[in-house]
């Protein structure tokens, strides 16, 4: 007598995730995100109502000052703050999602220092270069950064852990940093790398931001095209790679991903940190963990954060400006320090 045999179907882990919250998050936060853009514009040294933002915007007339204002100077400058806000959130959530480690974010683990380098090497040798070399020498920085970090990480023995990717970060920024402010010492351009050492989108042009805008929407477009595949790594390599991922290709992808869009943020607006260490935190509680939710939820509210950062940055002193890093990290080190904590203890 045979018996048959029952198949067993394969079992996948199961993921939290929340689609309807995520959605919400997104619509929600994209209708904030406008309202904060045209408050961006509103807000300055000269305050400007709302209607004539919305003239400047769709009936500009080029004799009127105010105008002008709007065009030459606030809408570039809130266009390159949500986008840059966006780039910094998604970097961080995807290096979050391919290393496993909650701590990662483009400026803990050297990768905005690495391109902040780069740009002290451009303005002391090359300083009559186009802006958009100057953003491809930004991305040798971050890949430089990098590089070494997991490079230093991997020597110690036992390999790379997060507690060491933590360490050898800070280790090679403060390097970096150390080396940038020599340059800046040596070659009397201190001035000019001020502005990105403390971060702030105060200044762009539109020049920035028509060269700085194509790479980071590309680069926000592959990583919501690979999110399915991080959400496996997320899940831990064994996983992944039982089911049939190539996990090596999926890291190079992320990893170029990750420099586009740092460094190219970093080359417009400075080296500003813990966007993409908080923001990717909040989404996953929020959200849940399947990065076709998060990647999309932390490019709004990384949008968000930094133009909201942007406006508080002109309310706190006026008619004097405080950087936008400094705003941030008035939030990211205490969470940055929790998130340590909470680490250690797990």
């Amino acid at each position: 007598m045979t018996g048959s045999v029952k198949q067993v179907p394969s079992v996948k882990p199961p993921l939290k995730s929340r689609p309807l919250a995520a959605s919400a998050i997104i619509f929600g936060g994209l209708a904030l995100l406008l309202v904060s853009l045209i408050a961006s514009i509103s807000v300055g040294a000269a305050d400007i109502s709302f209607g004539e933002v919305w003239q400047a915007i769709f009936q500009f007339n080029a004799d009127s000052t105010q105008h002008l204002i709007i065009q030459q100077l606030r809408l570039p400058r809130a266009i390159a703050g949500a986008l840059v806000g966006a780039a910094f959130a998604v970097a961080g959530a995807i290096m979050q999602g391919v290393t496993r480690n909650p701590l990662s974010d483009p400026g803990i683990l050297g990768i905005n220092a690495g391109a902040g380098f780069m740009l002290a090497l451009c303005f002391a040798f090359l300083p009559q270069l186009p802006f958009h070399y100057v953003i491809l020498f930004s991305f040798l920085g971050a890949a430089i950064g990098t590089g070494l970090v997991y490079g230093i990480s991997a020597l110690a023995k036992g390999g790379v852990t997060p507690v060491r990717i933590v360490l050898a970060g800070a280790a090679v920024s403060a390097l970096l940093l150390a080396l940038s402010e020599g340059i800046a010492i040596s070659y009397h351009i201190g001035q000019d790398l001020a502005f990105w050492f403390a971060g702030g989108v105060a200044g762009t042009k539109w020049l920035q931001v028509d060269i700085m805008a194509p790479w980071i929407i590309v680069a926000l477009l592959g990583a919501f095209f690979i999110s399915p595949w991080i959400t496996l790594l997320s899940m831990g390599e064994d996983v992944a790679t039982g089911l049939g991922l190539r996990t090596g290709l999926v890291k190079l992808a992320a990893f170029v991903l990750v420099l586009v869009l740092a460094g190219a943020a970093v080359a417009t607006v400075g080296a500003i940190g813990f966007i993409g260490l908080i923001i990717p935190h909040i989404v996953r509680y929020l959200v849940g963990v399947d990065y076709r939710w998060i990647i999309p939820t932390s490019a709004v509210l990384g949008g968000l954060l930094v133009v909201l950062a942007d406006i508080g940055a002109r309310m706190v002193n006026p008619p004097f400006e405080t950087p936008i890093g400094s705003i941030i990290a008035l939030i990211g080190v205490p969470f940055f320090l929790y998130l340590a904590r909470k680490k250690g203890r797990d």
